[in-house]
């Protein structure tokens, strides 16, 4: 989700609530502590140098169980990150602290934002000797002719 589709939700809701990827929901007294762009410049095992720019939510919960961050503050905090940091409309990348810190995507579904898991990935897997995926087959399926193929006896394909 990009900071645009925030800005653009955050006015629509009366509060703000963020759910995990196993559905439990972040405490209703988090801060946001941090809202900032983020730049990833490094070089991928297949020594391609890339970059990559995302804007970070940081995402706390202190013991103030009675802090609500209200949609119009968050909105206020954002506005003023882009003036003062020269923001530009990134995808957001959302920080929460469980046994670490975890790393998330953000959607928007029924009223709340999601937290999605993200995945590390090799970047350049033709460089590097990954294999491309295989069309998986049933062993059973072995040695059948198959009926669309045009390369039987009698297909007409030579």
């Amino acid at each position: 989700m990009k900071l645009s589709a925030v800005k653009d939700i955050l006015p629509t809701i009366e509060e703000i609530n963020f759910i995990l990827p196993d559905g439990k929901f972040v405490p209703k007294h988090f801060h946001v502590t941090e809202v900032g762009g983020i730049q990833k410049h490094f070089i991928d095992c297949g020594g391609t140098v890339r970059t990559e720019n995302v804007i970070n939510f940081q995402l706390w919960e202190a013991n103030d169980f009675e802090h609500r961050l209200a949609p119009k503050k968050l909105l206020d905090i954002i506005n003023l990150s882009e003036n003062v940091l020269g923001l530009t409309d990134q995808e957001i990348e959302v920080e929460y602290q469980g046994n670490t810190i975890g790393k998330y995507g953000l959607v928007f579904e029924n009223g709340n934002f999601l937290l999605t898991s993200k995945t590390t990935d090799c970047l350049a897997k033709d460089n590097c000797g990954i294999p491309a995926d295989k069309l998986k087959v049933s062993l059973s399926d072995l040695g059948k002719p198959k009926e669309s193929s045009c390369c039987t006896p009698g297909g007409g394909c030579c």
